[in-house]
């Protein structure tokens, strides 16, 4: 979505949203004697999977952790969840390991107190999970969104450790132009109250953003916009996009260790109805960082490409798998 069509958005009137949710009374966790429950209810059928926690500093992190063999971590961005990839891990893990996790404030997983939902925070967890909680030696990991900066710090801080990368509708850089604009809309107090009030992220973004067998099915939409019942729980999804520019710096040192990824089998998707993401300019950034990359063009895919073409990634994932098996 433009710029413009944001900025029309928001003259339009508004109206405060809110949800009623309860915990879903059936424990699903893998681990029978954890008793904890999943904050809000989920389609079985749609996410059939069993529940994993992290617990750390007496937050609990929600992860799924489906199949055996070859780890892939799959990230997720704003304002979605591991629910953003369940189809990618039902193909998956099939034939292999595939995890998939929820950030702080984000799917079932706890808000820690004090946190300030900063990419540098998000991607200290992130670390934190592969490394100290599920100890993985090597992993392939797939980005999406914000998946993008605070996966590849992960990534690029330890390359030893990286079999190969996905990379779909994201940056890792200091941004300019329309980017740079819906970063600074959005760092506006009229637009940040928007964001509370109105669940917009969820509601006005991505749900207009997906394909219509997806946001006109009231399963998918309930996952999506039940993980923000009230204004203060949306507070990941308003600072998110104004740390597009406000954590520059800390993209411009993502980009430049870039390089220590160079030698890994790389595989782009790239949905061609992202304003932002999806331009012969964003395509032609990423591929002057990888230039031996193999490209998908998904035309009918926008920015959650995860949600509008699933099977992209399985032949991407596979395709790495058969370089380094």
């Amino acid at each position: 979505m433009s710029v413009d069509a944001l900025k029309k958005l928001a003259a339009e009137s508004s109206q405060s949203i809110g949800y009623q949710v309860k915990p879903d009374p059936i424990i699903n966790n893998a681990d029978v004697t954890n008793q904890k429950q999943r904050p809000f209810i989920v389609d079985k059928e749609e996410y059939p999977f069993k529940s994993h926690w992290y617990e750390r500093n007496g937050v609990s992190m929600h992860y799924v952790d489906e199949g055996e063999g070859i780890p892939i971590v799959l990230t997720h961005g704003n304002p979605d969840w591991s629910f953003l990839n369940r189809n990618i891990i039902k193909d998956m893990s099939k034939e292999t390991r595939v995890i998939a996790y929820d950030l702080p404030g984000f799917g079932f997983s706890d808000t820690p107190a004090d946190f300030g939902f900063t990419p540098q925070e998000h991607s200290q967890w992130i670390e934190s999970l592969i490394f100290e909680h599920l100890k993985l030696d090597k992993f392939i990991m797939v980005v999406q969104d914000w998946g993008g900066p605070t996966g590849l710090n992960v990534a690029t801080n330890h390359p030893d450790n990286v079999l190969g990368v996905v990379i779909s509708n994201t940056w890792a850089w200091k941004v300019d132009g329309g980017i740079e604009e819906f970063s600074m809309l959005f760092r506006t107090p009229e637009m940040e109250q928007r964001v509370l009030d109105e669940n917009f992220f969820v509601t006005k973004l991505m749900l207009a953003n997906i394909k219509e067998e997806s946001s006109s099915n009231q399963a998918i939409v309930d996952a999506y916009t039940m993980v923000f019942p009230t204004p203060e729980s949306r507070k990941a999804t308003a600072i998110f996009p104004q740390q597009i520019t406000l954590a520059g710096a800390w993209l411009e040192k993502i980009e430049a260790r870039l390089k220590t990824l160079a030698n890994k089998p790389v595989e782009f998707i790239f949905g061609l109805k992202d304003f932002n993401h999806g331009t012969p300019e964003a395509i032609a950034k990423w591929r002057s960082h990888f230039p031996n990359a193999d490209v998908q063009l998904v035309p009918d895919a926008c920015h959650f490409v995860q949600e509008d073409s699933p099977e992209s990634f399985s032949i991407a994932l596979r395709k790495i798998l058969k370089k380094i098996i």
